[in-house]
């Protein structure tokens, strides 16, 4: 066992995994994490903490994966490249493994101008860092792993249980490119990937057969994503605005026509999940209910997927 998580421990049993998406608060009230953990307790073999999503200010992804860790949920730790360098990345995860998380997801982050494009101010103005990208950061995690050993070469007292992710955006802009990002993830130590939502499965399914071409669904676990819909508006501003996203046209007729919208997303996300199974290569769901935790345990069970598997 590389880390000895219980989202590792599923996979190796051969499993169908199920992640799910806890987003932390625009505060500090602990309250409003521990309701969250309470609603998603037992949907999932481990929880995805998000870390600044969306370029908006959040309690940070370490403390609120601790929450987790303290109520018997095993967290998957988000790590942004936008917001740390190298130093204060390994410092991070070396903390969050000293508290017991296991499982790290590493992405680029959204950029700092994404978090004024609804509502919200954001932070626009902010420097970000990139001081390395999400397939140097799986190569670092590997190596504080597998080598006991700083990405600049200093040797760790002891090494990082750590069990790596990654994401792939299979649709996103230049497609053509997609298959070979993902391989890099692959070669620099993913042991998971997580994709982006997944609502188009004609495409995505070409998409895998590039990946299983490749081989690549044998070197690491793919999670699709989901991402249950709230309603019609919410899926035509995805495939309109969200890169790597595609909603075919009539996911979205049939939204806007539901008379209950979110009993329709339900439905729709349930649909998906049974559809990405028969899926070759596909090893799990990574589910996100963006603000609306209790949906996820309904298209959990709705699908199937209940009760999850106790190693």
């Amino acid at each position: 066992m590389k880390s000895g998580s219980n989202l590792e421990k599923v996979l190796q049993a051969g499993h169908f995994a199920v992640t799910a998406e806890l987003g932390p608060p625009m505060g500090c009230n602990a309250e409003v994490v521990q309701k969250k953990i309470q609603l998603l307790g037992g949907v999932a073999d481990a929880y995805n903490v998000t870390d600044c999503q969306t370029a908006v200010v959040r309690m940070s992804s370490i403390a609120t994966s601790i929450f987790l860790v303290q109520s018997g949920l095993e967290p998957v730790m988000q790590m942004t490249c936008r917001d740390r360098n190298r130093i204060a990345m390994q410092s991070d995860i070396l903390g969050a493994a000293a508290h017991g998380i296991k499982n790290c997801l590493c992405i680029a982050g959204d950029h700092q101008s994404f978090g004024a494009a609804g509502k919200l101010k954001g932070h626009p103005g902010a420097k970000n860092v990139y001081d390395v990208d999400s397939i140097q950061l799986v190569g670092i995690l590997k190596g504080l792993r597998d080598e006991a050993r700083q990405q600049g070469g200093d040797p760790l007292d002891g090494r990082a249980p750590l069990f790596i992710g990654a994401a792939w955006t299979p649709l996103g802009d230049p497609v053509e490119i997609r298959t070979m990002r993902l391989a890099k993830k692959v070669n620099a130590g993913a042991d998971f990937v997580q994709t982006q939502a997944v609502f188009d499965i004609e495409r995505f399914s070409e998409a895998m057969k590039k990946a299983r071409d490749r081989g690549l669904h044998e070197r690491v676990a793919i999670l699709a994503g989901i991402i249950v819909p709230k309603s019609g508006g919410m899926l035509a501003y995805m495939n309109e605005s969200v890169p790597g996203v595609t909603v075919p046209e009539g996911l979205i007729r049939r939204m806007k026509g539901a008379s209950d919208p979110k009993a329709e997303g339900v439905a729709i996300a349930i649909e998906l999940v049974q559809q990405i199974k028969q899926i070759e290569g596909v090893r799990g769901v990574h589910i996100q209910a963006i603000e609306w935790e209790a949906a996820v345990r309904s298209v959990v069970e709705g699908a199937g997927l209940l009760p999850r598997p106790k190693l």
